[in-house]
């Protein structure tokens, strides 16, 4: 082990389902290193002014698709992956489950374009994050043993 440094990023994700849950939201990338051009979660990683998970969430939505959209977001529990970037910093990436509620959608300037994707026709659409269609099917997993007093409407 000796003085290696790792940098460490924690960096939340929300996997936002149709109220119908046939369908799941995805934005595509713009300008990043990594992922550019490619269909994602939308979520980003906790900031030092984050006062808990569900703060960094609703900051992350308001950010990323607009404080207009509403939803009701699944807290109990996540769906974790790890990864590690180009730049060799390694990611723990929990996914939360979030049904849309209500408003318009207006992405920021790291999204050039959004779309609901029916999840019976995920498997097939690109260009999206190859781990999208599983995690899609945990979080669908976790969507069946929740309560609707398990959520919360960020």
């Amino acid at each position: 082990m000796g003085n290696q440094k790792y940098n460490f990023q924690y960096c939340q994700k929300i996997v936002i389902l149709s109220k119908d849950k046939t369908k799941v939201l995805l934005a595509k990338r713009k300008g990043e290193e990594d992922f550019d051009g490619i269909y994602s979660f939308i979520g980003g990683k906790m900031e030092t002014g984050d006062t808990s998970i569900i703060s960094g969430l609703k900051r992350e939505k308001d950010e990323e698709i607009g404080i207009d959209c509403k939803l009701n977001l699944f807290v109990n529990f996540s769906h974790n992956l790890e990864y590690i970037t180009n730049a060799e910093d390694y990611m723990i990436l929990p996914h939360y489950l979030a049904i849309y509620e209500s408003g318009e959608i207006k992405l920021n300037e790291e999204y050039s374009d959004y779309k609901w994707i029916e999840i019976s026709k995920l498997d097939n659409f690109e260009p999206k994050i190859k781990t999208i269609l599983n995690v899609v099917n945990k979080i669908l997993e976790l969507e069946k043993i929740s309560k609707e007093k398990d959520f919360i409407l960020i």
